[in-house]
């Protein structure tokens, strides 16, 4: 699909001319002149649908044409409601859909997850793009700050109302499908805690730790001492205040400031769901971070959505939802390892945990909807629904994979010989 779409917006530069199309939401439907798409309007049209598949949606634009390449049922009906939108879908259709959903401006006839996995499936052949080297994500110190602020910073009250009790923003782990998500989320921090071979007593920085959940169930229950660091005031906040009531302050020191700044000895490393914000241009640097930070004996372990080949990150929800966000595959990952004389000791694909993850995160929102809309708004909802369903289409038809990577320095032998820690009890 990436060479197609290329020719096929080219090609609609001819339609767009001087016509500069803006970043924003789609605006309100308005009435336009009744012109019809001339016919290489219509065929660029046609042939951007068939680019991602023919996927079964009808586009109906403002002038109540209809157009439509796909023969099977209709699953959505997106409204094109003026001619700068039509552009906008040249330029970004990612991006403009998006939009139009957020905006209502797509009626659902079916399923919004399967009509999302049946588009991810139908792009298979999508090539990477070169210029992604190029790009820089704006994780600065400053930006970091900006980006966390955005996604982060919303009210721990508009995650309490569908994540779990501890408030675990990442993915779950599911010994089997019936688990339900409380005791997926436990059962995560236990496997990432046997991957890393905690023991009392140790010395544990974790870089992004979200509410805290990780860090205190760390020193609950495996008797480590823990350093953990956050840029989010709303999330340290919320974190502290837990260690005080669990009277964990002894042992979990809430740190509300950017990773770059972590100093002293550790023998253990650990961050989950935060290499998403740092950049592969950052990825070497974040590397010697760790490399320094650890004794001789170290160890650590990186939790990241990830991709099977680099791609850049989907458009829409870096604009509107994750700001910065930078999704590596498993050979950019290598950047933070190999530079800094750090071996890869384990690498586990939980793709199909995160899938079942955001169902349970899915189900939870929805039922909370009319909330989360009197909270903010009918539009703010519909962007959430979508990202949560779109990121659930990705992971379920692996678009977006899950890896957890043990790594310690390359001259340490003290590793087990089998995998055979991991499945038992603490």
């Amino acid at each position: 699909m990436g060479a197609t779409l290329t020719i096929i917006l080219r090609e609609a530069r001819i339609m767009i001319l001087q016509t500069r199309a803006t970043d924003r939401p789609s605006p309100p439907i308005r009435p336009e002149p009744a012109r019809r798409l001339n016919p290489l309007e219509r065929g660029l049209v046609l042939r951007l649908l068939t680019g991602f598949g023919n996927p079964p949606v009808k586009l109906i634009l403002w002038n109540g044409e209809e157009l439509c390449a796909s023969a099977e049922p209709i699953a959505a009906v997106v409204r094109v409601p003026d001619r700068p939108s039509l552009l906008r879908m040249f330029v970004d259709p990612y991006r403009f859909f998006g939009d139009a959903y957020a905006d209502g401006h797509v009626d659902l006839t079916g399923d919004l997850v399967q009509l999302l996995e049946r588009i991810y499936r139908s792009s298979g052949d999508a090539a990477p793009n070169p210029r992604r080297w190029l790009r820089r994500n704006r994780n600065t110190v400053s930006g970091s700050r900006k980006n966390i602020h955005h996604h982060y910073d919303i009210g721990t009250s508009f995650y309490r109302l569908w994540l779990d009790s501890q408030l675990t923003y990442t993915c779950a782990y599911f010994p089997d499908e019936s688990t339900g998500l409380e005791d997926a989320q436990i059962a995560k921090m236990d496997h990432v805690c046997r991957k890393l071979r905690l023991r009392p007593g140790e010395r544990v920085v974790e870089a992004g730790c979200g509410w805290g959940s990780l860090a205190l169930h760390m020193a609950r229950r495996y008797g480590v001492k823990v350093q953990a660091w956050n840029i989010s005031t709303d999330q340290v906040s919320h974190a502290r205040q837990r260690a005080r009531e669990e009277g964990l302050e002894d042992r979990v020191e809430f740190i509300q400031d950017d990773y770059r700044n972590i100093a002293g000895s550790f023998d253990v490393f650990v961050s989950v769901g935060m290499l998403e914000h740092v950049g592969t241009e950052n990825y070497r640097s974040f590397g010697g971070i760790i490399s320094r930070c650890l004794t001789s004996a170290g160890r650590g372990l990186i939790h990241t959505i990830g991709r099977h080949r680099p791609m850049d990150f989907n458009k829409w929800m870096d604009s509107r939802v994750f700001p910065g966000a930078m999704i590596p595959s498993l050979s950019e990952m290598m950047q933070v390892f190999e530079p800094n004389n750090l071996a890869v000791l384990d690498v586990e694909n939980l793709r199909l945990h995160y899938a079942l993850t955001l169902r349970h995160w899915l189900t939870r929102f929805e039922a909370a909807a009319d909330t989360i809309a009197e909270m903010f708004d009918d539009r703010f909802v519909r962007m959430w629904r979508l990202y949560l369903a779109g990121s659930m289409a990705a992971f379920t038809t692996g678009w977006t994979q899950l890896y957890q990577v043990v790594f310690n320095r390359f001259t340490d032998n003290q590793v087990p010989l089998t995998r055979a820690h991991l499945y038992r009890e603490p």
